[in-house]
């Protein structure tokens, strides 16, 4: 289980095929501080179907 799970759910019930959020809408959503580990964390949106720039 990731500490980024509910921003993966957000991001999946979104829909969307493109869209971008500022770190403040991830803290929002995930209620945790953002670090730099969400640079290695990201990478687990392909398991969603996206690709992550």
């Amino acid at each position: 289980m990731s500490k980024y799970n509910a921003l993966w759910k957000y991001v999946q019930k979104n829909g969307s095929q493109s869209f971008k959020l500022a770190f403040e809408e991830i803290q929002e959503i995930t209620v945790i501080p953002i670090d730099h580990s969400f640079l290695q964390y990201k990478k687990e949106m392909t398991d969603y179907g996206y690709q992550v720039g």
